[in-house]
């Protein structure tokens, strides 16, 4: 049995921000919720998050997550005093205590399932993750024995400049047998430079602890500023790119492209330079996205062509092509082997299948039949001022050049709009709609020159 608890109070100064760190953005989610996430695997018993800056933000960020805690540390006086908040909350607890940091968003599950094992394996009072870095500044030193007990934890700004000199550093990510450590915690002294309650100074007063070496340094990074997080997205998108090509996708500039870790993609799927995939999307087989493409939020099916266009919150279906220079926006649904050309934006439309909106056209809360022709640009006035309207185009229906449908209206099966019409009213099946000025041609229309 474990308890989670992360550390999520504190404000995080050197990111020059109001919003609390833990809250800043890494590849669409939160540093926190990355940390969160890394532990569901581990089926913790509970999982709680110490909050103290801005708490209540930090609790609404996180109401669509299922199965949290919240523990306030109203005034933040170190690592120590935050986990002594849990000391009501797990009383008579027996099990372990997992502590994360909440700035450590590229931990990886593996490393803390490690962690957990050798815990438990050794039967250890309490584990601490370590690892050797060429130049480990800025972080806490730790110093074992051939068996990688651990003798003693000394913070960087309390060593020596001989202690200085070891590069085994103290990840922040600790497991402890809660009842070894709750006779410990209400005891702590802040005997330190910070003046602060040390959760290391734990440690060292319960026997046997242990190390456990990460794998890969760059899990254990912690957030602190700008260029950090910067440093972090750099990682992740490696991480998922090389995920990404080991299943069949092929990435033609993976430095130009970036892919969220929520975005599914499928084997013979091509992804062009400058191509940025967002949100909760997937990309069927056989698709080539961009070059110059934002996707977000969207489900593109198989053997779709995408170029120099923005789809969000969208459905395209199998066989359709987008762009170049097309946006598609509020929910648009596109059917099978349409095209949705140059200079083309869909807001809250479906499209029958074989549909073609080709060129230069705004189609706004616009539902088409199958084989439909928008001429070019063709527009649906679907805004009064006040309300949006609906406009239903029917099958095989075709609009002329520079046509408006002034919603709300209604275009029947296999009816055509004549260039330059501006339609007001509904036309039934079979129909040739005109609405426009006759043509009136005056000659002799120049003005004579007064020289003349």
């Amino acid at each position: 049995m474990v308890v989670v608890a992360i550390l999520a109070a504190g404000r995080g100064t050197r990111m020059k921000s109001n919003l609390p760190k833990v809250l800043h953005s890494l590849g669409g989610r939160s540093l926190v919720e990355r940390v969160i996430e890394s532990v569901q695997p581990l089926s913790p018993s509970r999982q709680m998050v110490i909050v103290g800056y801005q708490a209540e933000e930090v609790k609404t960020a996180m109401l669509s997550l299922p199965d949290l805690e919240f523990v306030e540390q109203s005034v933040q006086l170190g690592t120590g005093h935050a986990i002594q908040q849990l000391l009501p909350y797990l009383e008579g607890y027996s099990g372990d205590l997992l502590i994360l940091n909440g700035d450590l968003p590229l931990i990886r599950t593996e490393t803390l399932k490690n962690i957990l094992q050798t815990h438990q394996k050794n039967q250890n009072a309490a584990t601490i993750l370590t690892a050797h870095l060429s130049n480990p500044k800025g972080y806490g030193r730790v110093f074992c024995n051939e068996e990688n007990i651990v003798q003693q934890i000394v913070e960087e700004k309390d060593c020596t400049p001989t202690q200085r000199q070891n590069c085994r550093i103290n990840a922040g990510v600790y497991c402890f047998r809660w009842q070894d450590l709750a006779k410990i915690l209400p005891n702590l002294q802040a005997n330190n430079a910070q003046k602060e309650y040390y959760l290391t100074d734990a440690v060292t007063q319960v026997t046997p602890v242990m190390a456990v070496d990460v794998e890969d340094s760059q899990e254990i990074m912690g957030i602190n500023d700008r260029l950090q997080l910067a440093s972090a997205y750099e990682i992740l998108q490696k991480r998922i790119k090389e995920k990404w090509m080991a299943a069949g996708v092929t990435l033609i500039d993976p430095a130009s492209i970036t892919i969220d870790d929520t975005v599914e993609l499928q084997p013979d799927v091509i992804i062009e330079p400058q191509t940025h995939l967002r949100g909760n999307t997937l990309i069927g087989t056989g698709c080539r996205i961009g070059p110059g493409s934002l996707i977000e939020n969207s489900q593109i099916d198989e053997n779709v062509t995408i170029m120099y266009s923005v789809v969000t919150d969208s459905i395209v279906q199998a066989g359709s092509r987008i762009g170049p220079y097309a946006h598609l926006r509020g929910h648009v649904e596109v059917g099978s082997k349409c095209r949705v050309g140059n200079f083309v934006e869909l807001k809250n439309t479906k499209l029958g299948e074989r549909t073609n909106v080709a060129h230069l056209s705004y189609l706004g809360d616009t539902t088409t039949g199958n084989q439909v022709n928008i001429g070019a640009g063709t527009i649906t006035a679907n805004y009064d001022g006040v309300k949006k309207h609906p406009t239903k185009i029917g099958d095989r229906t075709g609009t002329g050049s520079n046509s408006v449908l002034v919603a709300p209206i209604t275009l029947g099966n296999d009816v055509y709009i004549a260039a330059g019409s501006t339609i007001t009213e509904d036309v039934p099946d079979d129909c040739l709609a005109i609405a426009r000025e006759r043509q009136v041609v005056k000659p002799g229309w120049q003005k004579k020159s007064s020289n003349e």
